[in-house]
């Protein structure tokens, strides 16, 4: 391979400009793309409930928005006015189902009342009254009918300074072609807030659409931070060889590998969910570290008197094994990210193995190609001659880990730490640890909306759909309802409980107000024909119940959607379901956004474990199969294992849970990980296949690659640390996360692996010499 590539250089150089030159007409079409249902695990029994009741139940793709007066209340001519033109605009927006819209305004918000005719439903706002007559007098008798109807603290705040407007958002169009999560964002700002919020209103929105938007609009600024990170590692790459040729040169292999990933994503079909926007710029990160690895290995051939031609295939072959080994655990610990059955995830891990796998033609034959072909004077080769002598100086000291005794040390003091992070780490929380969006900060304006609505309305904004089956036909049997009330009685006490809609607790206020009020008749009635008559009555209010009576919901309303709160109220459920049981009634869990998460939450739970073992039994394969000795598959998991721990501690202490956006970058975390022990463990066994101690050769490996590694790891740590001032929280979450990994892995290579490595040559004696890994046997 050495001898075809480098002696075909400026066809192979040629070749890949052209491709990366095609890609990227392709790359700059690529755009965002997000999806409710992309984030919904496929064949998840709570996802099952939402498919199969979705047009029967409340939307969890609900839009609430909120027109709050900021004088006064909401009950004048120009508030209710105000309200009326916020429904119509909702009404009439692309995607929004106009028959789920409700407010004052619309038809099916209606008041029940108990005549001598027998039940009346009349809408709070007659249809007779137009938002141009209204007087105080019709004001109060709708302000009388909200009252009446239960309407405060449901589409009226408590303090009636505000009113509120809810609609469905429908994923597909008329067309069937797939939202557009970004350009329905815009439009909701256009034609909703900005139109309709002046100095006498405020319009809040709130919902998953709105929430994404958000997201998207934030991730955008991504590109801003990857900028900064990338001319901070420029200079710092300039710092360690002090050449602008070699600076530029792993930037932009790693850059062209980016052009590849976006254009190969927009010939599939595929667009950026901007929850997975970090994940192209991680590659990259990744790309950078191996490129810095080769600008290393070229610099030291170089200082030992190698011309530019030779240091470069050099470099090649000598990294060519370990940089495959590196990336190949790192694609398999994307492509294990499949083995979630979630659409978006999916997606995350193919965009990611993309990226890793042309890292290893951008960085280990494209860049060491590229280098053959740069000059560089005699002056360049003794000042980095004399620079790898003063940087020796104090890596020596480092390399004492290498001694027995200190290794001692370190190995004792790092099971300790070991053992720490795991009992530290021991409950950590799968799901969202905050209240409003998490991937958003407090001061962010949709968590700021949600806080002030949650604040004013009795229902939750987060709720969560148990659906009670019976066979069809079941209106006469009482016992379906007389079961559903014991459960509703068994929720209401539950912790994160803020209130509870359901079919029988509708039975008992209609049975009540058949009679005439009597609060000794707010029972579920045992008089099947009573029992079914108001059974019809039920039937009009939407998300209740089919017609057959075969499916009656419970709608229990969170006080926030934290995964501790949609846990406990889950397993509550669980244990009614399992200890009390009638004959022809099925509890289905779940719809509502409450029970989504929950789905999307177990089954980041159930993936966890398994996926990561895979990626642990592929290093495990790769390492044993490269340098077949089980010496070398100890010294580097057990650093990595402790890194992952301490990840996993980090990650608790800042309250960061453990979700769809942060599960890829610990398996990132485990793929980059081993890298550094990759590159010492190569330069371990060569020294020892030349037949150098173990203590010695250790010394000689940290002195040629550890100052590529710490550089390398500091280096991407600032990088990605920029991320930490991003508008989005889960953004800043992700670099303080990357940036703490980059660094423990680093120390744990430097440090665990060495003192590993002695003892175990001390504890388990070789009986034939070491074999030189591949290449580097010539």
């Amino acid at each position: 391979m050495e001898d075809i590539l480098f002696s075909h250089k400026r066809t192979v150089l040629g070749v890949l400009i052209f491709f990366t030159a095609v890609m990227g007409i392709f790359a700059i079409q690529l755009r965002m793309d997000a999806g409710f249902e992309k984030q919904l695990p496929i064949g998840h029994e709570y996802v099952d409930t939402f498919q199969q009741y979705r047009s029967d139940l409340l939307g969890a793709n609900r839009l609430s928005v909120v027109v709050k007066a900021k004088k006064g209340t909401i009950w004048t001519p120009s508030g209710l006015k105000r309200l009326y033109d916020v429904t119509q605009a909702l009404k009439f927006l692309p995607n929004v189902s106009g028959s789920s819209v409700q407010s004052l305004w619309t038809p099916n918000s209606f008041v029940s009342e108990i005549t001598e005719d027998g039940f009346r439903a009349d809408p709070i706002i007659p249809g007779t009254v137009t938002p141009e007559n209204l007087d105080a007098k019709t004001i109060a008798l709708i302000s009388g009918s909200a009252a009446q109807g239960g309407f405060i603290g449901n589409l009226v705040s408590r303090d009636q300074t505000s009113a509120m407007v809810t609609a469905d958002v429908n994923e597909l169009d008329v067309k069937n072609n797939h939202i557009d999560y970004v350009e329905f964002d815009r439009e909701l700002e256009a034609s909703i807030r900005s139109k309709f919020e002046d100095a006498g209103f405020e319009i809040q929105i709130i919902g998953f659409a709105k929430q994404i938007g958000d997201i998207a609009e934030g991730a955008s600024s991504v590109l801003e931070f990857c900028i900064i990170a990338l001319l901070l590692t420029a200079l710092a790459v300039y710092w360690y060889c002090r050449s602008i040729r070699l600076t530029l040169l792993p930037l932009a292999c790693s850059l062209v590998s980016l052009i590849w990933q976006f254009g190969t994503l927009r010939l599939l079909g595929f667009g950026l969910d901007p929850l997975g926007v970090l994940v192209p710029f991680l590659v990259f990160a990744i790309g950078v570290s191996h490129g810095v690895q080769q600008i290393n290995f070229i610099v030291r051939e170089l200082a030992n008197g190698k011309s530019m031609d030779a240091a470069s295939r050099s470099s090649f072959s000598g990294l060519l094994i370990p940089g495959t080994l590196a990336l190949v655990t790192a694609l398999v610990s994307f492509i294990t990210l499949i083995l979630m059955p979630i659409p978006m995830v999916r997606e995350l891990a193919i965009t990611a193995s993309l990226g890793v796998a042309y890292k290893i033609i951008t960085n280990l034959i494209m860049l060491p190609v590229a280098a053959s072909m740069l000059k560089v004077g005699h002056e360049y080769a003794l000042g980095a001659e004399l620079k790898a002598a003063q940087r020796a100086r104090w890596l020596r000291v480092l390399a004492r880990v290498a001694t027995p005794r200190n290794a001692a040390v370190i190995l004792l003091l790092s099971l300790t730490l070991l053992g720490t992070a795991i009992w530290q780490s021991r409950d950590r929380v799968i799901g969202t640890l905050q209240a409003g969006a998490p991937e958003l900060r407090p001061e962010a304006r949709f968590n700021k909306d949600a806080v002030s609505i949650a604040s004013s309305y009795d229902v939750g904004l987060d709720w969560l759909t148990v659906v009670f089956e019976a066979p069809p036909m079941s209106c006469e049997n009482v016992q379906v309802g007389i079961y559903q009330d014991r459960f509703v009685w068994a929720m209401q006490p539950v912790e994160g409980v803020m209130s509870i809609l359901s079919f029988s607790s509708l039975m008992r206020q209609y049975n009540e107000g058949y009679n005439e009020g009597n609060p000794k008749m707010s029972v579920v009635p045992i008089d099947s024909a009573n029992y079914s008559s108001m059974g019809v009555e039920i039937g009009r209010v939407p998300g209740i119940m089919r017609k057959d009576c075969s499916m009656t919901a419970v709608h229990i309303y969170l006080t926030d959607h934290k995964a501790t709160t949609i846990n406990r109220v889950i397993d509550a459920v669980k244990k009614f379901r399992s200890d009390d049981k009638l004959s022809g009634v099925t509890i289905r869990l779940a719809s509502g956004n409450a029970g989504l998460l929950a789905a999307v939450n177990e089954e980041i739970e159930h993936s966890e474990l398994p996926m990561m073992l895979y990626v642990y039994a592929t290093i495990i394969l790769l390492v044993f199969f490269t340098y077949r000795d089980f010496r070398a598959v100890l010294a580097c998991c057990l650093p990595l294992t402790i890194g992952t721990f301490i990840g996993y501690w980090f990650m608790k202490e800042l309250q960061i849970g453990l979700t769809v956006a942060t599960l890829p970058v610990m398996v990132l975390a485990v793929g980059i990980g081993v890298d550094y022990a990759f590159y010492i463990y190569n330069r371990l066994q060569l020294h020892m296949a030349e037949g150098v101690g173990v203590v010695k050769a250790l010394e000689q490996s940290i002195l040629e690659v550890g100052t590529a590694t710490i550089f390398t790891a500091i280096t991407l740590a600032v990088g990605v640390s920029t991320w930490s001032f991003s508008e989005l929280k889960f953004q800043a979450d992700m670099g303080k996360l990357l940036a703490f990994m980059f660094i423990v892995n680093m120390v744990m290579a430097v440090t665990v692996l060495p003192a590993f490595a002695v003892w175990l040559e001390r504890l388990f004696p070789r009986s034939r010499p070491v074999r030189a890994p591949g290449l580097l046997a010539h």
